[in-house]
């Protein structure tokens, strides 16, 4: 049995959560996320979960820490600006090889900058969170039922990797309403055998830690971590390719982004130019092989994003010099339209052979 119903995208996420198993929330209110954690106050308490608005972002983290500590699912949200407070606290997270969820719906940015979508935080989610050597599971969903799709997956993979996982949104895909159809699966917890949640003396107590005054046992620690994240991009890369088979133009697009690049590769096509469409799911584990896959055949990729360019940087180290890789980008909160990305297509077109 299934649920179809019309939401918010934020809301969707928060529901979502709850159906995944997550009954501990800790949060900070900031636009253009707030329905987040305003649906987790209603709903927490009737299903005798925890709500709780912590006095600042980098306390909402650290409770999160706790909480991840003691093997429960445990969810913030919370956009660009307070995403940078919790640096820290995710950094202690990875470091102690918690599983959690964090959202962001990003906004324009640098400092306060605006509340509109964004994705000029790539490269923070991607390759620097917070300080040290560590990655997180990124997931950048395109729909509303994608977003509410990716939430247990994301917890799933967090758990198996034991690392934290984020949903990287933005305004558009947090604020918009479109149906949801929820599947009606209960959610089983895993065994945890390293979660910090009492014994009994029937075992070895378990210890959160980050702190290895010896280096050669951090160095340790750190190389494992990170044997454990090439299985993640050995095993884990989500991308969706659209008419790449044929195509002279590969589109490269996440999130948001992807639906007007998907518009505008359709008119393309409507008008004799070939044009294909490559979205990773996945911002990390990036899907790089399918990317260079597509380098073999097609002619030119071009790189759309909502910021100065951000994911580009990837698309050229996959593509490794086979093919040009243009990019065209909207910042600010600006949003680009389908007309605007043809007429990129339309320009490249024009100068590939």
């Amino acid at each position: 049995m299934s649920e179809r119903v019309l939401m918010k995208g934020n809301e969707a996420l928060a529901e979502a959560a709850i159906r995944s198993g997550c009954r501990h929330f800790f949060g900070y209110p900031i636009t253009p996320q707030t329905e987040v954690a305003a649906y987790m106050a209603k709903r927490m308490p009737k299903i005798g979960g925890t709500y709780m608005q912590a006095e600042s972002e980098v306390a909402a983290i650290n409770m999160i820490l706790g909480s991840a500590s003691a093997g429960v699912r445990a969810m913030t949200s919370s956009s660009s600006p307070g995403i940078s407070l919790k640096g820290e606290g995710i950094s202690y997270i990875a470091g102690s090889d918690l599983p959690c969820l964090i959202i962001n719906v990003q906004r324009g940015g640098p400092g306060l900058g605006g509340i509109q979508p964004s994705q000029a935080d790539y490269w923070q989610a991607t390759k620097a969170t917070g300080h040290g050597d560590f990655q997180i599971l990124v997931f950048a969903p395109s729909t509303v039922q994608e977003m509410v799709d990716t939430v247990a997956d994301a917890y799933d993979m967090a758990e198996k990797y034991r690392m934290p996982a984020m949903i990287l949104a933005d305004g558009m895909l947090g604020q918009m309403m479109e149906p949801v159809v929820f599947e009606d699966k209960e959610y089983v917890p895993a065994e945890k055998p390293w979660a910090t949640n009492g014994h009994g003396f029937k075992r070895e107590r378990n210890v959160t830690n980050t702190l290895y005054l010896t280096p050669n046992e951090l160095e340790k620690r750190v190389v494992d971590r990170f044997k454990r994240y090439e299985i993640v991009k050995e095993n884990e890369p989500r991308v969706e390719c659209l008419g790449t088979e044929d195509a002279d133009i590969i589109v490269v697009a996440y999130g948001a982004t992807s639906r007007i690049v998907k518009s505008a590769v359709k008119s393309a096509r409507e008008q004799g130019i070939k044009a294909g469409v490559i979205r990773p799911i996945t911002l990390w584990p990036f899907p790089d092989k399918a990317i260079a896959a597509a380098a073999d055949t097609a002619k030119a990729f071009l790189c759309v994003e909502m910021s100065m360019g951000q994911m580009v940087d990837d698309v050229r180290l996959a593509v490794n010099g086979k093919k040009d890789v243009h990019f065209f980008g909207r910042t600010g909160g600006v949003i680009p339209t389908p007309a605007e990305v043809l007429e990129q297509i339309k320009k490249i077109a024009g100068g590939v052979k």
